[in-house]
């Protein structure tokens, strides 16, 4: 009698998914082990594997008892939450994604009123660290949401990676297998990688590690991250050249230094006095310059970061601009924990939630907000004061005009409907305006829009110059490289595109995530590209090859910042949830996380010399990290397996101004702007 509802099972199954050939084959099996005779005459078949006819039977009831998906992840729970609190943090990482594909079941199969319930019941245990996820989900109601909803199809589609040690694992499997818990294991062996990771299980500040799908297996991703990353900076970048001509002012100054000693010394030999008293003050003065021992030491201590050949042909800078810019670079003001620099905040008022982003010049000079109107407003601070009379609240009237600390004047220009107004004016989208971005020398402005387009603007003829098309969805950003002519832009389309500005068509194509591609960064010495992502990964780039050389794993939300160190060694990244992440490009583990952000983390910068971490937040505030003693920590405390520390310098806040945009001159002065957002607007 067993037998015969073992065939039954199996022959549903196969009708079931369509398998005609083989539900054929098997009756023509059946009929001749079983041929239409006496039972007397009848040959004996072997007994079936136990273990065999239970999972068949499982499977022919788990689809028809929506039921059982309750009662076994409630049975799981609770025994996860029963364990051995050595062991209980590693084995509650799989609890999220055995609830997830549960629910996910349940609707795939029809049951969205059993689904709903056991999303319901469950939804409480995983609110603290995944809340926007069972937002989306929640809107999941019937199987054709599964397509239609992208959380959801990235889910089903790629499989978790999960670490725990051996011990942690073999008491998972021995409870699936003892417990007779067929539906969670199959769940767990069709959408979890379980990593067995050797030694003690994991600490507990490890515990709330986060879930994140990646689109590849755990050995694949582990290959992706020991490619070699060749991760100086730029080769003949202005800082090399700065660090050429202070060496040779300090080899000048120590060699005039001595002949002005011995010319002293003979002096006053001959004169029957002291040698070498005068000379010892000659020096001590030449030495305390900008151009002496200290500049000498400076430039032998900047000289050890490695520097790199860029893989793309680098455009010539102007010698007037070079010039300039070295001498910014001269003037740059020294900074550390104990030396913070100093915050020019630039704040956009009456703008009425239609300001969608910020850019500020390399110089300071220009500002750029863009809006939904689909219009690009370009002020001029070199201009500030002149022509335009503020208004009675000491701001000027109009959309979105931006002011400085209260008491100074607005800044002014000239629009193109030629009209008394505070900025110039640039049209030509279709869309809103998400992104914008000046090139290098101050001459150009790209910007990205919802109408799928980037354009480049020239900021002499106040004109658009070219119109490049290539994505299929919104542009969320774009960023010029280090040195200008390239742009990287990042798309909803999951792709980013590198660009140059005299082709109309990209030249490579970034491929590989799961979602939107919400920002880009180019690495310093111009041979990477970093992509941040809605699937909560940061990638980076080969930009030659179009090749992904890192993917970093740890956001627990959308990452919406990145900024590179200036010596290419460290990269900073700053997601939804407010949390910042240090990652060491050549090892491709994260450094350091830096909590302390309330809000979304809209924008991060780097100081000149790479010390300081500026990072600016919806919280309305700008906080000032120190990087040279958080790595330090990090890798002292790494030896020591102790807690990672905090290293937070200073927290700016603004009245209520959300911080878009962070920039450090080249003299090391944070340029920062936002939008005013009233406490009581919506």
């Amino acid at each position: 009698m067993e037998e015969d509802q073992i065939d039954k099972a199996v022959l549903a199954y196969l009708k079931k998914k369509g398998y005609r050939a083989a539900e054929l084959a098997f009756q023509d099996d059946q009929n001749k082990v079983k041929p239409a005779s006496s039972p007397q005459s009848a040959v004996p078949s072997a007994p079936m594997d136990p273990v065999i006819a239970n999972q068949i039977f499982f499977y022919s009831r788990s689809d028809n008892n929506p039921g059982r998906y309750k009662e076994g992840f409630s049975k799981l729970r609770s025994w996860v939450h029963s364990s051995l609190d050595q062991y209980k943090n590693e084995l509650l990482r799989i609890l999220y994604p055995v609830f997830v594909h549960s629910f996910l079941e349940l609707v795939a199969k029809g049951y969205s009123q059993e689904a709903r319930v056991f999303f319901q019941t469950f939804r409480d245990d995983h609110e603290a660290l995944h809340m926007r996820d069972l937002q989306k989900l929640e809107g999941v109601l019937a199987p054709q949401h599964l397509e239609e909803t992208e959380l959801a199809r990235s889910f089903r589609e790629n499989k978790i990676d999960i670490k725990m040690c051996q011990y942690s694992f073999e008491l998972l499997l021995q409870y699936l297998h003892n417990t007779d818990s067929m539906l969670m294991l199959s769940i767990v062996n069709a959408h979890i990688n379980l990593q067995v990771v050797p030694g003690q299980p994991s600490p507990l500040f490890e515990e709330e590690e986060a879930v994140t799908l990646t689109g590849k297996a755990q050995d694949a991703l582990e290959l992706i991250n020991q490619k070699e990353i060749r991760w100086g900076a730029l080769e003949d970048s202005l800082e090399e050249k700065l660090e050429k001509e202070l060496a040779a002012e300090a080899e000048k100054a120590e060699a005039e230094g001595k002949d002005a000693d011995a010319d002293e010394s003979k002096k006053r030999t001959a004169e029957g006095g002291k040698p070498g008293g005068a000379g010892k003050k000659v020096k001590k003065e030449k030495t305390g310059g900008g151009g002496g021992k200290g500049s000498k030491s400076e430039a032998t201590a900047v000289a050890v970061i490695p520097r790199v050949k860029p893989e793309l042909p680098m455009p010539v800078m102007s010698e007037e601009l070079e010039r300039q810019a070295l001498d910014d670079l001269r003037n740059r003001a020294r900074l550390g924990s104990s030396a913070l620099p100093s915050v020019s905040f630039y704040t956009f008022i009456n703008t009425h939630n239609s300001l969608n982003c910020v850019s500020i010049s390399a110089d300071g000079s220009l500002v750029v907000g863009g809006f939904s109107d689909s219009s690009l407003k370009v002020w001029d601070m070199t201009k500030i004061g002149e022509s335009v009379a503020p208004s009675e609240n000491g701001t000027a009237g109009g959309n979105g005009t931006p002011t400085k600390s209260p008491g100074e004047n607005i800044m002014t220009g000239t629009a193109v409907d030629n009209s008394k107004t505070s900025y110039t004016l640039f049209k030509g989208h279709a869309g809103p305006v998400y992104a914008a971005n000046f090139s290098p020398d101050g001459e150009y402005m790209l910007s990205a829009s919802g109408d799928h387009t980037l354009r480049l603007w020239s900021l002499k003829l106040n004109a658009n110059i070219c119109c490049y098309k290539g994505h299929n969805y919104p542009v969320w950003d774009v960023q010029y490289c280090p040195v200008g002519h390239y742009f990287a832009s990042a798309s909803h389309d999951r792709t980013a595109r590198v660009w140059s500005m005299e082709r109309m068509h990209p030249l490579r194509i970034m491929a590989g995530h799961l979602s939107d591609v919400d920002c880009v960064q180019w690495h310093v010495n111009c041979n990477y590209i970093a992509t941040g992502s809605s699937d909560k990964t940061v990638r980076l780039w080969d930009v030659q090859t179009g090749e992904c050389m890192r993917i970093f794993t740890g956001h627990r939300g959308m990452v919406l910042s990145l900024a590179m160190s200036p010596d290419g060694r460290y990269m900073a990244s700053g997601d939804e949830d407010g949390a910042i992440m240090m990652w060491d490009l050549g090892s491709g583990r994260c450094v350091l996380p830096l909590m302390g952000h309330t809000g979304c983390v809209w924008t991060l910068a780097f100081s000149g010399e790479g010390s300081l971490l500026a990072s600016g937040s919806a919280d309305s505030t700008v906080r000032l990290w120190d990087v040279n003693a958080s790595t330090k920590f990090s890798r002292a405390e790494d030896k020591a397996g102790s807690v990672r520390r905090l290293r937070l310098l200073k927290t700016l806040p603004t009245k209520s101004t959300p911080v878009y945009s962070l920039k450090f001159s080249r003299r090391n002065l944070l340029l920062a702007a936002g939008a005013f957002t009233p406490p009581n607007s919506s």
